[in-house]
């Protein structure tokens, strides 16, 4: 069994900042890309930013500049830096992560449950 457990979402001001982690536990052999989705209310999930195991990154055109997302291998964890929030990157934001457990051959794809991050004065 595999969970992925998100955590650091919360309120904050426009032009505030927040982390947002997410550690994947359980039993994992390897994981490649892990990433950030979110999802607004009457949009669709999008992808905000993401990271091979190697470390490269791909984000949103909107985010460019002002999120920063990083992993810790050791630790199976991905973080995203958010800074100067506005009041459009309110959403839940899930994690996502492509990873293989032991007893099987294959990479799937898992999901944390979200974290709401609300931008509001």
């Amino acid at each position: 069994q595999v969970q992925l457990v998100e955590s650091g979402g919360g309120l904050v001001q426009p032009g505030g900042s927040l982390r947002l982690s997410c550690a994947a536990s359980g039993s994992i052999f390897s994981i490649i890309d892990m990433g950030w989705y979110r999802q607004a209310p009457g949009k669709q999930r999008e992808l905000v930013a993401g990271i091979t195991r190697g470390g490269s990154t791909n984000y949103v055109d909107s985010v460019k500049g002002r999120f920063t997302i990083s992993r810790d291998n050791a630790k199976n964890t991905v973080y995203l830096q958010m800074n100067s929030l506005k009041p459009e990157d309110t959403a839940v934001y899930y994690c996502n992560a492509n990873l293989r457990i032991l007893s099987s051959d294959r990479f799937h794809a898992y999901w944390g449950q979200g974290t709401q991050v609300t931008v509001s004065s």
